[in-house]
């Protein structure tokens, strides 16, 4: 059985069921999604958590009568009017945009529902399923319209994997890195400030150096030159990219001095413009300029999600300038570094998806099949097996998409490898040949970890909060158990600062116990407890959050154990 078609089904017995408890619900939409179903309503009373087990009983009854989906053709008119009849004003809409004459209704029972289908059989093939939650939804998408009730569903051909799947995100639940970040205190956001936009703390902005430090030196090592562009540039630029017809809508854009501007979305104009700064020659290519570079980008506050979908966000972009003939092994390259940074990072797994031009595009075809014939090649060369996302590629060019597994093995859209014929054209960039004419140079636009908020994101999610000791902002906590050694713990404190540990000192008056668990719940890698007997001996108590107790250390056995560890990156 198809699980799709299972989910949508599942869907309409769901449909079906809230009309027979609340006969005046209005009807949206209701498809099957990746991982279960949906279905809008328009309700005059809120739905509450209370009503999804009501309406779970009265679906099982449902399906207990083993109602076969029957599909009906239907002329238009002939559906307006029975729908308008129904007082169903949202399939009403619905019908009148389809450009179709005739359209198809399923019926089960006495529910009729206006669908393409395909359905299974009856209901009673439905045989393992659950609510899962509701949500507000504005018709349409559209934030002017009216605020809708989704509620949100999965179905499975059986029971084990129902239960398999329950349990999967009852983990990932616990893993959310929204609530793990308020009590980790890495980050909020604030009505104040506006949705979407990250508010850092000390212990979150200290992880984010981390990685930026990381990522930094690798760009460095690997022959990446450093850029930096402003924030705002003249709409003009954005005009000449194409940005401006194809992308305006997710810009912000403001007036100066009667010329307009844009707060930057993307990095690539900079970088352009930096090679478009002076002649070059065929013996500098390749030119890989690289920038932590962060864009605002006008998202709906309704996709925002916690660090994973924002408004502000920093990337770790660069744009490599080449030769067609250098394209293939620039772009492998770039494959290696992804792979070899997911790995540093705990990520063993990914996918790949190759996305290929879209409706909404510039350059010539010759180009476009040029360009992705080269990252297929360059998949190929490396034995990577790869889907085709047929129309998803970016205005300007096709592109690979590394989608990293964390440890329950949901996917996260990180690393992105475009290349592009079009702007190099655009911006009329060239470099002057061996022959000594000017020829124009491919350009690919590429990021490893991608938005950098994202990828916090996800290694919170992967590692349920408990940073590796070489990522973790706080490596070791002192807990002195008394103020009678507290002179010696700021003693050990100073030394471990001199050697570039990240330390805290918890100088609280509390009782022992609560220290521990507190350091715990912070989810700190070690704790140096010192009481009257380690400050005479001058020792150190070690207790590790993966080991437990270690015993007794001198600070010198110490160091050296957790350089070793966050030398080697230790996961």
């Amino acid at each position: 059985m198809d699980l799709s078609t299972l989910r949508h089904s599942t869907s309409h017995v769901m449909a079906q069921a809230v009309k027979s408890l609340w006969p005046d619900a209005k009807l949206g939409i209701g498809p099957s999604i990746e991982d279960g179903f949906y279905y809008d309503f328009d309700n005059e009373i809120p739905f509450s958590p209370e009503d999804l087990e009501l309406i779970e009983n009265r679906m099982r009854e449902i399906i207990k009568k083993n109602y076969k989906f029957e599909r009906k053709e239907m002329k238009k008119t002939e559906a307006v009017k029975l729908f308008k009849k129904m007082k169903e004003k949202y399939k009403v809409e619905l019908i009148e945009k389809i450009p179709e004459d005739k359209v198809t209704i399923y019926q089960d029972g006495d529910f009729i529902d206006l669908c393409r289908g395909p359905h299974i059989e009856s209901t009673g093939q439905i045989k393992a399923f659950k609510l899962l939650s509701i949500a507000g939804a504005y018709w349409h998408g559209i934030e002017t319209n009216p605020m809708l009730q989704r509620i949100y569903g999965t179905a499975f051909e059986s029971e084990k994997e129902l239960q398999s799947y329950l349990t999967l995100i009852e983990e990932a639940a616990k893993r959310d890195h929204r609530i793990l970040g308020k009590q980790l205190e890495y980050f909020s956001f604030n009505e104040e400030v506006g949705p979407g936009l990250v508010l850092y703390h000390p212990k979150g902005a200290r992880l984010r150096s981390i990685i930026e430090d990381y990522i930094k030196k690798e760009h460095l090592k690997r022959g990446y030159e450093l850029v930096l562009g402003p924030h705002i540039m003249k709409s003009d630029i954005w005009v000449e990219s194409g940005h401006y017809d194809y992308y305006k809508e997710n810009m912000y854009m403001f007036e100066i001095e009667k010329q307009e501007y844009a707060i930057k979305p993307m990095n690539c104009p900079g970088h352009i413009l930096v090679y478009r700064s002076k002649t070059r020659s065929y013996k500098e290519l390749p030119i890989r300029y690289f920038e932590l570079g962060t864009v605002y980008r006008n998202e709906k506050s309704g996709v925002l999600h916690g660090l994973l979908r924002v408004r502000g966000f920093t990337q770790d972009d660069a744009h490599i300038f080449c030769l067609r003939d250098q394209v293939e092994d620039e772009i492998i390259k770039v494959i290696n570094f992804v792979i070899d940074t997911l790995n540093v990072f705990g990520f063993e797994d990914f996918s790949v998806e190759v996305s290929t031009r879209p409706e909404k595009s510039i350059g010539n075809d010759a180009d476009w099949e040029s360009a992705e014939r080269a990252l297929i090649q360059a998949l190929k060369r490396k034995y990577l097996n790869y889907t085709i996302n047929e129309g998803e590629g970016a205005f300007y060019g096709p592109k690979i998409d590394i989608k990293l597994k964390d440890a329950l093995k949901r996917e996260w859209q990180c690393a992105t490898i475009q290349c592009d014929f079009a702007l190099p054209e655009r911006f009329n960039l060239t470099y002057v040949g061996q022959d000594g004419k000017e020829h124009r140079p491919i350009m690919l636009h590429r990021v490893i970890l991608g938005s950098l908020e994202r990828f916090m994101g996800a290694l919170i999610e992967h590692f349920a909060g408990a940073m590796p000791l070489w990522l973790a902002p706080v490596q070791c906590q002192i807990i002195p158990i008394s103020d009678k050694t507290l002179e010696y713990s700021k003693k050990i404190e100073s030394r471990l600062v001199e050697n570039g540990i990240r330390v805290a000192l918890d100088s609280r008056n509390e009782r022992l116990q609560k220290k521990i668990r507190d350091a715990e719940i912070e989810k700190i890698p070690y704790m140096i407890i010192i009481g009257e007997k380690e400050a005479a001996g001058e020792v150190l108590s070690i207790r590790s959050k993966a080991q437990g107790d270690m015993g007794i250390m001198t600070l010198e056995e110490f160091m050296q154990m957790i350089d070793k560890e966050i030398k080697e990156k230790v996961r």
